[in-house]
């Protein structure tokens, strides 16, 4: 048995990820029409052999007008759900970790250019954006249609459906996006939201409407299958969301049965001071751990394995998760194996590869016999 608390495995419902690694959804820009394409097959492929136990694919809208950009995943269509599960029989088939999705809608902060094209709102063929409320996120922004009570029925329904067709393409897990300025964000945060009616004003208001998502995603979606979400848990600006608010938020998550909370920040306004360095934002994950007793995942910042290991047992997260680092080194989670003195989980194709033939890994082997 491992040693390593990184390597050690978790169990969410019926799903047991074999460690602790969680490569953290990274948009690619690179759908066609909402649909997933052979970059996909190849991008999570890569990642689902990367020593990971589990691989969230990018924030996925629940219907077009949800995308970031014309070039972002969408899941409402027959096409859709078909180019996904191309993309997830590949990587469950040839991969050694379990793989999940991030659904969610921009709002606001939807119809933009891809990041290489400049990232700013669309000029041309732009498509009209939805929020709490009719404020845009930054000057140039495009200002956002304040969504009606209709709409957030019909927005309700959209992610339900989406729940649908995620379980039929085959997804382990759903994590859902309340978070960095999307329209779940823009719900709960009071610089965002100014509605008056059973959706804005109170804490209660603002998190309605996450609520009452997560609780029809959870009735649709297969009981053994994990539903958690990821937020902000602060904003980094005075007046917004504080940790406590998360912390409320949370504990009425887990009423509902929610299985994880992935914990972020900011996002939600170009006026945020973020105080980086490593690690930043896993004490907020550790207070709403401690708080609710819920599983957490910490994100930010966190790249060497050492500190992934610490993390975990230290017991601040149950889990870590990483995007550069992956994007950087593809074999993170092998090395990381390596760097603890554990055995990866790899495919055969890949077995003749070992700690020998990986130079840090020699270092730390060599450091330890002088010890």
């Amino acid at each position: 048995m491992p040693t390593s608390q990184l390597f050690s495995p978790i169990k969410l419902r019926d799903l047991e990820l074999w460690n602790r690694i969680v490569v953290a959804p990274m948009c690619q820009y690179s759908a066609e029409n909402g649909e997933m394409t052979d970059w996909h097959t190849q991008h999570l492929g890569s990642l689902a052999n990367s020593g990971a136990g589990l691989v969230i694919a990018e924030a996925t809208g629940v219907e077009p007008e949800g995308r970031i950009s014309y070039g972002c995943p969408a899941l409402s269509t027959d096409a859709h759900e078909a180019a996904m599960k191309r993309v997830v029989d590949t990587c469950k088939r040839w991969g050694t970790a379990a793989v999940g999705i991030q659904l969610g809608h921009a709002g606001r902060k939807a119809s933009v250019q891809k990041p290489w094209e400049g990232g700013a709102s669309l000029k041309e063929d732009a498509w009209q954006t939805k929020s709490a409320s009719d404020m845009p996120y930054d000057d140039g922004w495009h200002t956002p249609h304040g969504m009606t009570t209709d709409e957030i029925a019909k927005l309700k329904q959209a992610f339900v459906q989406a729940t649908i067709r995620a379980d039929r393409a085959g997804f382990d897990l759903i994590e859902i996006h309340a978070a960095h300025g999307y329209l779940l964000n823009q719900f709960l945060s009071p610089l965002s939201n100014k509605r008056n009616d059973q959706y804005g004003g109170s804490l209660e208001n603002r998190i309605r409407l996450p609520l009452e998502i997560f609780s029809a995603m959870r009735e649709v979606l297969p009981a053994s299958k994990p539903l958690g979400i990821r937020i902000s848990a602060v904003e980094w600006v005075e007046g917004g969301i504080t940790l406590d608010d998360s912390i409320a938020f949370a504990h009425a998550l887990k009423k509902l049965g929610c299985d994880f909370m992935d914990v972020s920040s900011g996002g939600n306004s170009p006026k945020q001071k973020i105080e980086l360095k490593a690690g930043y934002q896993v004490p907020f994950a550790a207070a709403i751990k401690k708080a609710t007793g819920m599983p957490v995942m910490a994100v930010g910042l966190i790249t060497e394995p050492a500190h992934a290991e610490a993390i975990v047992a230290n017991g601040e997260a149950d889990m870590v998760a990483l995007a550069r680092g992956f994007m950087d080194d593809l074999r993170w989670g092998w090395h990381a194996a390596w760097a603890l003195g554990v055995e990866p989980k790899m495919a055969p194709q890949h077995r003749r590869i070992g700690p020998k033939s990986w130079a840090p890994a020699r270092k730390y082997t060599e450091m330890k016999a002088a010890e």
